[in-house]
Order: C-alpha cells, then structure tokens, then sequence
C-alpha cells in the first residue's frame, strides 16, 4: 500500500502527478466511475492519489464523456477563488496505466467523518458554508455527504466533483443548511475579486464555452443576491446522501 503522506515541502507535487511512473495499488469501493488508489512515484519522491481514467467512465445521458477533466476543472476553479477546498487535480494522458484520466492527491482522512456528521461541530460551519458557495458557481450536481473529507490536521476538503459544471441549473447537494443566508462577507470580497478572464484561460481545454460562460453567470447571480441560494429543482437531494 501506498504512503499517505503528501510529498515533502518543496516538491513539485502536480509535475510528480503528471510525470511520475504510476503504480495501482486497487481499486476504490462504492465508486459508480472506475477509480483507483495509486502510488505515483519518481526517483526521490512519491505519494498516493486517486485516479480516474476515462475509460471507467459509464456514458451518462446529460453529461458528455472526459468527466474527469471536471475533476480537473474543479481543482482550476478553487484556484481562482484563491480558495484551498480541492485537492491538488491534474489530467494525465494516455502514458498513464489505464490511459487519460485525473490524477487527485489522496487525502488521509478520518473517514467517519463526512458532512452530516462535521455540521454538528460550529468549528466546521465556515469551512463547510465556503464549500456550498464553491458547489453553487461549480454547479455540482452530486455532493453527498461523503464527499466533504476532513483530514488529520483538520482540514475540510471537497472531493468528487466529474459532475460540475454543466451550464443548466442542476445543484443537488446535502448542503441546503444555510439556504436563504448572507454570504459571508469574506467570500464576498473574494468572489468579487475574480478574474472572469482567468476562468477562461484556466478551463478552456478542460469545458467548453457554454459551460464556462455559465459559470461566470452562476458567480454574477451570486454577488448580486448575496445569499445562498434555495433549491431550484424537484430533485435538490444527490442519492444516497452518503
């Protein structure tokens, strides 16, 4: 089995994902896409991550194949939010074992723990409100509860996201806590300091134009109302919640 640690401090952590040799070590449970815990390694460093290939995808009738450079996308969009709520994604070719897919850092979490169970805790509350914020403008339309990870130092991250994006409104999300409720002011600031052009740039080879002009609409509804949004849909709810 793979070493849970991140690689050291320094260390060109997407440039060891995207070139380093890739070792299976097995395939992730209760995955519905094929997903598989790696150990990606080159001649001094290594880590585990969670690859996703593209040819584990099944076809799905409203979204089109290459989720997993939603995946990357996701990863993209935190970091014009400047915000640290997805692990380190890229996109690796078809030099990988089992050809293109994403390749996500793994995260050591304590995995009984998920959002229903860190909501209880008021110390998780702005961590979680910034991660309902990102699913709005991502327009995830699958956030279960298992898809909030914290980890050993306490940190909460967003996981599994080859379901963002699409351009018409689709959010299912366990996250409905804080519907109606101001925006943190902090996320506010933030939001208003991002650069749509930097939203393009970023996500071009990854979503396609309609896609990423939604987002930038999804951000300017957002700063305009001030508040998190109520569900819009018959179905707000991803299944199973966990």
């Amino acid at each position: 089995m793979p070493s849970h640690e991140r690689p050291p401090l320094g260390v060109d952590a997407a440039k060891l994902l995207s070139t380093g040799t890739v070792e299976i070590e097995g395939r992730m449970p209760w995955s519905s896409n094929g997903t598989f815990l790696v150990t990606v390694a080159d001649s001094t460093n290594s880590a585990a991550a969670i690859y996703k290939p593209v040819r584990f995808e099944r076809p799905l009738w409203d979204f089109p194949g290459g989720l997993y450079r939603r995946e990357v996308a996701a990863f993209e969009l935190a970091g014009v939010l400047g915000w640290d709520i997805v692990p380190l994604t890229v996109e690796v070719g078809d030099s990988a074992p089992l050809g293109a897919g994403s390749m996500q850092i793994f995260v050591d979490a304590v995995f009984e723990e998920h959002y229903l169970t860190l909501i209880a805790d008021d110390a998780h509350r702005r961590s979680l409100r910034r991660i309902a914020v990102f699913d709005v403008i991502a327009n995830n339309t699958d956030r279960k509860s298992g898809h909030c990870l914290l980890d050993r130092s306490g940190h909460i991250w967003g996981i599994d996201h080859g379901l963002c994006f699409h351009p018409e409104p689709k959010l299912r999300t366990v996250i409905w806590d804080f519907a109606g409720e101001p925006l943190d002011e902090q996320d506010l600031e933030d939001l208003r300091a991002v650069d749509t052009g930097e939203v393009d740039r970023r996500m071009r080879n990854l979503l396609d134009a309609e896609e990423r002009e939604a987002i930038c609409e999804r951000l300017g509804v957002l700063l305009a109302e001030g508040r998190y949004p109520y569900p819009q849909t018959n179905h707000p709810y991803p299944w199973p919640l966990v």
